[in-house]
């Protein structure tokens, strides 16, 4: 519970600070005469919401193997290695993508895939996962992983998370107007906005991208059963992900870093199941035996 709540707190927190620092500088507030410009309050929006999201994209490769401290198997070192690139790369013939980087990182259980192009990304798996799971087991990780660069699905996310934040900024904006000028009476002719549309739009922020979160949260979770089922096509059974999953759910996953959290092994549920970018292992296994 606490990396989803860290994850939203930090999507909330990179909408804040460009929606600060662009109406302070005087972008995407209502000018004098107190009218609401929505051409230019939607463009304000679609760069307060995409920014962040693309620049996240278009880094996330470097920021993951900095920040997991995972080394890139150029040449491998031993039989372990060597099976690990032969293995994605027959994966990501058979999905039909270039073949990704593969990197190794010290840590408990855990796996993950990123990156902004299909044909250029990376899969990354922790020694505790190799420790932990049989060569099938693992292999069906590997698959899920692939799947998620098939699909698209780094990509997709972005540009949801892109979309909702800029309905985010965008409602709180002509809410917050509606609540300084017809309620609190804040402008007219003569300046811009009063204090009633800067707080408004703050608390708005906050409420609808919690709001917001939920519904990125559940396509995060569609993607992951989509994601599963991708490993079993490519595998051709889906027992392999049936047991790695059943593995996984007798052991912690590894934390990844916060910028990471939604791209690696996790098990949903709980009291924020709506929050939760995974689905519980239980429904993932029970979705790949209908699938059978």
């Amino acid at each position: 519970m606490k990396r989803i709540i860290l994850f939203i707190a930090t999507n909330l927190a990179v909408m804040l600070v460009l929606s600060i620092v662009l109406s302070l500088l005087g972008i995407g507030r209502p000018g004098a005469g107190g009218q609401l410009q929505m051409g230019s309050l939607l463009a304000f929006s679609l760069v307060v919401g995409f920014t962040g999201a693309i620049i996240s994209l278009l880094m996330s490769k470097p920021m993951a193997k900095w920040s997991t401290g995972a080394r890139v198997i150029d040449a491998p070192q031993n039989s372990t290695e060597q099976w690990l690139v032969s293995t994605v790369q027959g994966l990501a013939q058979r999905a039909g993508i270039g073949m990704p980087e593969v990197a190794v990182y010290e840590g408990e259980p855990n796996a993950f895939a990123t990156g902004a192009f299909k044909n250029s990304a990376l899969v990354a798996v922790s020694t505790g996962l190799l420790q932990s799971m049989n060569r099938e087991e693992v292999e069906a990780v590997l698959g899920h992983e692939v799947a998620h660069i098939a699909n698209g699905d780094m990509v997709t996310m972005t540009l949801i998370q892109g979309v909702v934040n800029t309905f985010v900024v965008f409602l709180a904006r002509v809410v917050g107007f509606f609540v300084d000028k017809v309620l609190l009476k804040g402008n007219n002719e003569d300046r811009g906005p009063g204090i009633g549309y800067m707080v408004t739009v703050f608390v708005c922020e906050i409420v609808f991208g919690l709001l917001a979160s939920i519904i990125v949260a559940w396509f995060s979770r569609q993607r992951e059963f989509r994601a599963d089922a991708g490993s079993a096509k490519l595998l051709g059974s889906t027992v392999p992900m049936q047991n790695a999953l059943a593995r996984l759910s007798g052991v912690e996953p590894g934390t990844l870093p916060q910028n990471m959290a939604a791209s690696g092994i996790a098990n949903g549920g709980g009291w924020g199941a709506l929050f939760s970018t995974h689905p519980p292992f239980e429904q993932r296994i029970a979705a790949l035996q209908a699938l059978r």
